[in-house]
């Protein structure tokens, strides 16, 4: 009787391994596609920040945008990407009245990623001026979570960052998508960001559609519109600009700096 029980045992271990490897090796993991997202931003948070950085002029915009538009303010934008490169791309939504605008609530960056290089190509807009900013990939310091959530129908784990020295980032990411990106210029965890949010800049982007498709290569190349820079040069140039700003400027800065 005890042979039997034992002989039992084992042979539903086998079977288990062997469904197991069975499922390892049917799974098939994602290296090309489309994602599209959405970038929601909370402007009533946002519009505080710059006027507490400036003055009560701003305090008076702030207090106007609150009583006349809407608390969230969502972009579209489209990221393809194959196994080595990306490119995320914004799609234009409704204009922000200038006295309203600040950099982190509008969408000013083309990004191609090339993971097998470790570099970027950023076209940003800078008011009436565009970089086109040449580097190498960002580096994130990231900490992996045991955390996970669904998005976009993907099972993503979290991840917590630190970009500009004091911006803190939280993102998911799907190992199942097998590719280092995300949108804007987050990448370097082992798979796709789905969702990114900036928690103390009150901004969030979230993919809401994945396609899996082949990209053909000629469509990822990098944008090649405006003043050839690298990220410091870009950064020497917005800081000169907003000096004379004060806090606001430096808020600027930073929201041009994303």
């Amino acid at each position: 009787m005890i042979f039997m029980k034992n002989l039992i045992k084992i042979t539903l271990l086998f079977f288990a391994l062997q469904s197991g490897l069975a499922f390892a090796q049917n799974k098939q993991f994602v290296t090309g596609g489309t994602i599209e997202f959405e970038k929601t931003q909370n402007m009533f948070a946002i519009m505080k920040n710059k006027a507490t950085a400036d003055n009560a002029a701003n305090k008076g915009y702030y207090e106007q945008y609150q009583k006349n538009e809407p608390q969230f303010l969502t972009y579209k934008s489209t990221l393809i990407f194959n196994a080595n490169s990306s490119l995320f791309t914004p799609i234009p939504g409704k204009a922000i009245q200038w006295y309203y605008d600040a950099p982190i609530a509008d969408q000013l960056n083309t990004v191609y990623s090339d993971f097998a290089h470790g570099t970027t190509t950023t076209q940003k807009d800078f008011y009436e001026r565009t970089f086109l900013i040449k580097d190498t990939l960002r580096k994130i310091k990231w900490k992996i979570t045991d955390e996970t959530q669904t998005v976009a129908g993907y099972n993503c784990r979290r991840a917590n960052g630190l970009i500009l020295d004091s911006v803190y980032v939280v993102a998911f990411y799907a190992e199942d998508i097998h590719v280092p990106g995300g949108p804007e210029s987050f990448t370097g965890l082992p798979g796709m960001i789905l969702k990114v949010s900036l928690p103390h800049e009150h901004v969030i982007w979230v993919a809401t559609k994945v396609t899996t498709i082949a990209i053909d290569e000629k469509k990822l190349v990098p944008p090649k519109k405006g003043t050839v820079v690298n990220y410091q040069q870009m950064l020497k140039v917005l800081t000169d600009a907003q000096s004379r700003w004060g806090e606001v400027g430096r808020y600027f800065i930073r929201g041009f700096s994303l």
